[in-house]
C-alpha cells in the first residue's frame, strides 16, 4: 500500500531552520564557548559522532587551564585502562553484530514469524500479539531496531492489514516494536551499560528478565484489548502445523539454548559464548538451511557487521575517552552541586528529572554513545543520594533497566525518535504521519518506565538470592558484605564500596570498615596452639609469661638485607673483606 507522498521542505521552511540552527549555535558559543559551538555546528552537518568526540576530546586537553595537561597523550588512559581494553564486551560485540546481520539476511525472519503465528493466533488480539514478541526476539538476535522493522515488520504489516486490523494500529505496533527486544538478556545496550557502570554482565542479564517481561506483557495486553475491540477474527490453533512449523524453526531456537548452557554453567565467559554462537550461526544458515551462498553473501554480510561493530567500539572507545576530560574536569561533581542547589534532594525529584534528560538525549544521540555519555554523568548523582538518603538508594540494576526504558521509548517518540524515521523509509509514509499512530504504544512504555523507576522489585527481584547468597559467605569469611554493596546500590567508587542501609552503616562504620575481631586468649603451651610463624612459642613446660620477648628491632633496620640489632644498640661493624674479593661470586671472609 502507497502512502502519501513525502513534500519537500518549503524555502521559507529551510530559511526558518537554517536561521534557528544558527541562532542556536551563536547563543552556545557566546554561553560556553566557541570551541562548544563548533563542535554543535559540526553535529549539525552531520560529522560522524566519533570524530566529533575525539575532536572534542582533543581541543578540550589542549585548552586545559593548567599548561602541563596540554598534551593529547592523556585522551588515551582510560581507552588503553584495562577495565576498557581488555573487557570481553569489545570481543563480544562484533561477534553478535555478526549473528544479527546473518539472521537478518537468512530466511529467519519468516521461520520466526511463522511459528509464533501457529502458536499464539488463536489468542485475542493473536497476530498482533505475534508481532511484539517476534520484534522483540528478533532485536534481540540482531542487536537494532532499525533491522527488526525493516524485516519483521515488513512481513507482519500486509498480515495484520489483511486480517483487518487498523492502518494506525499496524503501523505504530511494527514501528513501536522494533525497539521492544532491548530490554532482554544479552542485548548490546544491556552490555554497554554494563561495561560503562562497573556492572556484573551475567547478573544484569537475569535483572532485565522481569523488567523485560513486563513491558511484553504491557504490550501484548494492550494488542489483545485492540484485537477484542476491533473484532478481529482469530486463526483457530492446528496442532500439525504448531508442530512444522517450531520445528522448522528448531536449528535456530538453539541459538538462546548455547548462551544460556554457557553462561549459566560457567563453561564459556560472555565471548566464548559469542563466538560460539557465531560459528553455529554461520554452519546452519550456509550449510543446513542454505539461505545464504558461502561465496556470494559470506563477504558482502561479514564486511557490513564488521564496518557496523568498528563504528560501535570507535564510538565508545572516543566516548570513553572524552569522558577522561569530564571526570577530570569534575563536571558530574558539577552538575552534582547545581541539582542540589536546585532542591533535587530526593529520588522522586532526581527521577524526573533524569528520565526527561535522558528521553532527550536517547532522541537526539545513537543509544550507545547516549549511554557512554550520560552514564558518567548521572552516577555520581544516585550514589550521592545513597549516601545522604539510604532509605531512597538505588541499585546499579534499577538505573539500567531505567537507561534501557528510556531509550526503548525515545526511539519511537516523536519528533526526533529513530524509530520513526526508519518505518516512515520502510513504509513510505511521512515522518509527521507517524507521530499520532505511535502515541499508544508510547504510553505503555511510559507506564513501565514509570512502574521500574518508582518500584524497585521489578530490577532487583531476579537478582536477590546472589546478594543473600553474597552475603552469606561474607559472614562466614567475618569480613564486610562488599561485593553484595556493589550489587544493592550504585557505588561512586566501584574499588572501594560502601554500605547501602542504614544497618549496614551501623555494622561495619560509615566507610565499611571490617568488624573489630574477637580477642583470642594467649595460647595454652599444654595444648600445642602455638604457631611459631607467627608469634614467640614458649619452651615445653614453661608458661608463656616466662618467656622473654625480643627487644623490638631498631626502626630503619630491613631483615632483608642484613641482621638486626636490638632497637638502641649499635650493629657491630663488618670486617673488611680482602681487596681483591668480589662478593658477587661468592662469600667474602675478612683478612
Amino acid at each position: 500500500m502507497s502512502g502519501a507522498p513525502v513534500t519537500p521542505p518549503t524555502k521559507k521552511a529551510s530559511a526558518i531552520a537554517l536561521g534557528s540552527g544558527g541562532g542556536l549555535i551563536t547563543i552556545i558559543s557566546a554561553v560556553f564557548s566557541p570551541i562548544a559551538g563548533l563542535v554543535v555546528l559540526l553535529a549539525a552537518l552531520g560529522t560522524p559522532l566519533f570524530a566529533i568526540m575525539g575532536g572534542a576530546a582533543e581541543i578540550a586537553w589542549l585548552q586545559h587551564a593548567e599548561q602541563e595537561y596540554r598534551h593529547l597523550r592523556f585522551i588515551a588512559p582510560t581507552v588503553l585502562d584495562s577495565h576498557f581494553s581488555d573487557s570481553p564486551i569489545l570481543v563480544t560485540i562484533p561477534l553478535f553484530t555478526f549473528v544479527g546481520y546473518m539472521l537478518a539476511e537468512a530466511n529467519t525472519p519468516n521461520r520466526l514469524v511463522h511459528a509464533a503465528r501457529s502458536l499464539l493466533g488463536w489468542l485475542p488480539g493473536g497476530l498482533a500479539i505475534v508481532a511484539v514478541i517476534a520484534s522483540a526476539v528478533f532485536t534481540l538476535l540482531t542487536g537494532g531496531s532499525g533491522v527488526t522493522i525493516i524485516a519483521v515488520g515488513g512481513l507482519l504489516y500486509p498480515a495484520l492489514r489483511k486480517q483487518k486490523y487498523s492502518e494506525s494500529f499496524s503501523l505504530g505496533l511494527v514501528t513501536t516494536g522494533g525497539s521492544v527486544g532491548l530490554l532482554l538478556p544479552y542485548s548490546l545496550p544491556l552490555l554497554i551499560f554494563a561495561l560503562v557502570a562497573h556492572v556484573d554482565f551475567i547478573k544484569a542479564f537475569k535483572a532485565v528478565v522481569v523488567p523485560g517481561a513486563l513491558v511484553i506483557v504491557m504490550l501484548s495486553l494492550y494488542a489483545a484489548y485492540v484485537g477484542v475491540k476491533e473484532k478481529i477474527e482469530r486463526e483457530p490453533p492446528k496442532l500439525s502445523e504448531i508442530i512444522t512449523s517450531v520445528w522448522i524453526l528448531k536449528w535456530e531456537l538453539f541459538i538462546p539454548v548455547i548462551l544460556l548452557v554457557g553462561l549459566g554453567t560457567g563453561l564459556t565467559s560472555i565471548d566464548e559464548a559469542a563466538a560460539l554462537v557465531a560459528a553455529y550461526t554461520l554452519f546452519i544458515e550456509f550449510f543446513i538451511y542454505k539461505d545464504l551462498d558461502w561465496k556470494k553473501d559470506l563477504p558482502r554480510i561479514t564486511k557490513a557487521a564488521m564496518s557496523m561493530a568498528g563504528a560501535i567500539i570507535i564510538i565508545l572507545a572516543m566516548a570513553n575517552a572524552l569522558m577522561n576530560y569530564v571526570v577530570d574536569q569534575r563536571i558530574p561533581t558539577d552538575i552534582l552541586n547545581f541539582m542540589l542547589a536546585a532542591g533535587i534532594e530526593h529520588r522522586w525529584q532526581f527521577l524526573i528529572v533524569m528520565n526527561l534528560f535522558l528521553l532527550v538525549l536517547g532522541m537526539i544521540m545513537e543509544g550507545f554513545s547516549a549511554i557512554f555519555v550520560a552514564v558518567p554523568l548521572i552516577l555520581p548523582f544516585v550514589a550521592d543520594l545513597g549516601m545522604r538518603h539510604p532509605d531512597e538508594k538505588m541499585s546499579p540494576f534499577q538505573l539500567g533497566m531505567i537507561f534501557i526504558l528510556n531509550l526503548e521509548l525515545a526511539y519511537c517518540l516523536p519528533p526526533l525518535g529513530l524509530n520513526l524515521f526508519i518505518s516512515s523509509f520502510r513504509f513510505n509514509r511521512p515522518v509527521a504521519s507517524l507521530y499520532r499512530v505511535v502515541l499508544p504504544f508510547a504510553g505503555v512504555l511510559a507506564v513501565a518506565l514509570v512502574l521500574v523507576s518508582y518500584i524497585p522489585w521489578f530490577s532487583n527481584v531476579a537478582v536477590q538470592s546472589d546478594i543473600a547468597a553474597i552475603r552469606a559467605q561474607a559472614e562466614k569469611d567475618g569480613l564486610p558484605p562488599r561485593d553484595a554493596w556493589m550489587l544493592e546500590c550504585v557505588q561512586s567508587d566501584p574499588n572501594d564500596p560502601q554500605p547501602c542501609s542504614a544497618e549496614d552503616r551501623k555494622k561495619y562504620g560509615s566507610h565499611g570498615d571490617a568488624p573489630a575481631q574477637p580477642t583470642i586468649d594467649a595460647p595454652n603451651p599444654a595444648r600445642g596452639d602455638c604457631n611459631p610463624d607467627f608469634e614467640v612459642c614458649p619452651p615445653p613446660g614453661t608458661s608463656p609469661a616466662a618467656t622473654p620477648v625480643p627487644a623490638a628491632p631498631a626502626e630503619d633496620c630491613n631483615p632483608d638485607f642484613g641482621p638486626c640489632t636490638d632497637a638502641g644498640t649499635a650493629p657491630p661493624p663488618p670486617a673488611a673483606p680482602p681487596g681483591d674479593c668480589n662478593p658477587d661470586f661468592g662469600p667474602c671472609d675478612a683478612g
